[in-house]
């Protein structure tokens, strides 16, 4: 399932999603809808795939058949994950923005990647929702993988 209000487009690292549309917020964009992989290790799996699909369990990944696999990372994200491979919109989009999610929101493996994103808030490295700040994660709860939600036990009220 693809959003007809976002198309794929370039930017200075590639291939990523643009809004030809305003998209409110709690739209769905798209889902990973794609094979499933299995390993130890997310640096196991080959390049093409741990670089696009998202972990859904300890184990386990899921790419994208869909326009999600596109999806670039901010540390400052307009989209997040519902459910285990929902793709929505956390805010209101504008024609012509690039849609953008941070990929701590499903990842908690060995996985690693140098951050450009450039935003105010730029932590440098991609990678695990461990190496998201413990007070920023209660903001992501809502669009954080179920898995994470679970395991880092956000939705417990203290």
């Amino acid at each position: 399932m693809n959003n007809p209000k976002v198309n794929v487009g370039t930017n200075r690292f590639g291939k990523c999603l643009i809004a030809n549309s305003d998209i409110a917020k709690g739209e769905v964009v798209a889902v990973f809808d794609g094979p499933i992989y299995e390993a130890e290790k997310c640096t196991d799996l080959p390049v093409d795939i741990r670089d696009h699909a998202i972990q859904f369990e300890e184990h386990k990944w899921r790419d994208s058949n869909s326009m999600a696999r596109y999806i670039n990372h901010s540390c400052e994200p307009n989209c997040g994950i519902k459910g285990l491979f929902t793709l929505v919109t956390i805010k209101d989009v504008k024609k012509g923005d690039e849609l953008l999610w941070d990929y701590a929101m499903t990842e908690d493996g060995d996985w690693r990647m140098e951050c450009l994103c450039n935003t105010a808030s730029c932590r440098k490295i991609i990678g695990a929702f461990s190496l998201i700040p413990e007070s920023l994660r209660p903001q992501y709860k809502e669009y954080a993988s179920d898995w994470l939600v679970e395991k880092y036990k956000l939705n417990q009220t203290i």
